[in-house]
């Protein structure tokens, strides 16, 4: 569950996401509380908690800092994860703001500045210390955040499960999985990548679909310049199924985070680095490569700040500055269906004909490669609806293919001949034309057609194909249970 940033139901969403606060150290042991007490600031030593702007839910002081220090036990890294976030939206935070810091002091890499309303993702230290400064000017306020804390094994070798220390001169970064299936939801991994002194790393991706969000809040993965210093700037934080651009680091050291909540998780990515001479390319900016605007950079705060609206009273939806626009409604359960790769068919002259006359490509197969219908009325008109893992294709007659499927589920079966070795469940395909749909072995699809006389699903180049994700699932059932 995902409590909003809306802070007329943050009594009710504080008793759900806090447990009543079991960590807050700077409390007292209680005999009944019935809401946790928040200072400004203070030392965490332990394995989890909470930790919380002074006062919350009440609005938090004016020309104020607090700043707190998080320690979990040698060994682990610290995850931070935002429950609750109400503070003053500025486009660059520049007058109330949460920083955070790879460790315990500034010279440590800071690893975000945010304000505003929109819950910042979770965010991951490369030690067991982390540092939350929260700053405020003599303006408008909010009600402040909430964030939960804990320790999580980290990952320090380069041939464990993901995450690591890479030394050599190029090499490749990959979400667990990859590209068997999905990666794992509430995963966390951490690479830094060092070459020689006198080069920099470029970072190219091959593939990448992680779960999608306008600012990045749920699955991303994060690149820092530098390591652990505070040479390390962001470059950038990507989600989404668009191929990032090339990143390019100004030194010899790169942090890679990535980390991923616990709902809805993707493919995943796939890139390579190497080490290239300094000077042979440009370093990629933040906001170069897709991502919003330099928070860890804002420009000095001006001597005269804009006007704002009046304080509501409590308990009031707190207005917010046109500049930072809010979401209006959670983060959806699923996720948006993928868009098919388009698949681009070149028209080549066909063969004449052999002596016995018999064309040796079905005339179907001449027309360019479209998909007739959407995914609704293709699931009415189709006698077959499965989908599942694509094990074997092999060349058929006239220019088609014969496809093998180990059967993830039927949704609609009819006449198609199923068959079961175990607890494994296929089924056989014939495409009438090679190359359309074109289905890659290996990858899962949902697959929609027609059924021969001897029980055989038929796709032609307008039946409905898609790559399947596990989000597609709950829509497929619904489309079952309605009449066509």
């Amino acid at each position: 569950m995902r409590c909003r940033a809306s802070m007329w139901v943050s009594g009710s969403c504080l008793v759900l996401v806090l447990g009543w606060v079991q960590a807050q150290s700077q409390t007292t042991p209680r005999t009944n509380y019935t809401r946790p007490v928040f200072q400004c600031g203070g030392h965490f030593v332990t394995d989890s908690g909470f930790v919380g702007s002074e006062g919350f839910p009440s609005y938090y002081k004016p020309d104020s800092k607090c700043t707190w220090y998080i320690t979990v036990p040698e060994g682990n890294v610290v995850m931070l994860s935002f429950r609750i976030f109400d503070l003053e939206a500025d486009p660059l935070c520049r007058y109330d703001y949460v920083d955070v810091y790879n460790g315990h002091s500034y010279t440590m890499q800071k690893l975000g500045r945010f304000c505003g309303t929109f819950r910042p993702g979770a965010l991951m230290s490369t030690s067991n210390t982390m540092m939350v400064e929260m700053a405020s000017d003599s303006g408008t306020g909010g009600r402040g955040f909430v964030a939960y804390f804990n320790g999580a094994k980290p990952h320090v070798d380069e041939n464990q499960f993901c995450g690591g220390r890479m030394t050599k001169p190029q090499g490749s970064l990959k979400t667990p999985n990859w590209p068997e299936k999905n990666y794992p939801a509430g995963i966390s991994c951490s690479w830094h990548i060092t070459v020689e002194p006198d080069m920099i790393i470029e970072v190219k991706f091959e593939k990448f679909d992680l779960e999608p969000d306008s600012y990045c809040r749920f699955d991303y993965v994060a690149f820092f310049n530098g390591g652990e210093k505070d040479d390390s700037r962001r470059i950038g934080r990507y989600c989404g199924d668009l191929l990032p651009g090339d990143i390019v680091t100004n030194g010899n050291e790169l942090l890679v985070q990535f980390v991923s909540d616990l709902s809805v998780t993707s493919d995943g990515f796939m890139a390579s680095y190497s080490s290239i001479p300094r000077g042979s390319r440009e370093p990629t900016v933040e906001g170069a490569a897709g991502t919003g605007p330099n928070m860890d950079s804002a420009p000095p705060k001006p001597s005269v700040k804009p006007p704002a609206p009046a304080r509501p009273a409590p308990f009031t939806p707190k207005p917010t500055s046109p500049p930072q626009p809010e979401p209006t409604t959670p983060k959806p359960a699923t996720r948006k269906q993928p868009t098919r790769p388009r698949v681009v068919v070149v028209k080549k002259p066909l063969p004449p004909p052999p002596p016995n006359g018999n064309t040796l490509q079905n005339p179907l197969c001449r027309g360019a490669c479209t998909r007739a219908g959407n995914i609704q009325s293709s699931f009415c008109n189709s006698e077959f609806v499965i989908t599942g893992k694509i094990t074997a294709v092999t060349p058929g007659l006239k220019g088609s293919v014969n496809i093998n499927v180990s059967l993830i589920k039927a949704y609609k079966a009819g006449r198609l001949t199923i068959t079961q070795a175990g607890e494994a469940m296929s089924v056989r395909l014939q495409s009438t034309c090679k190359k359309c749909p074109l289905l890659r072995r290996g990858m899962n699809y949902i697959l929609m057609g027609q059924v021969d006389e001897n029980g055989r699903g038929v796709l032609v180049p307008g039946s409905f194909t898609l790559l399947y994700k596990a989000a597609a699932q709950k829509h497929l059932t619904n489309l079952s249970r309605r009449p066509c």
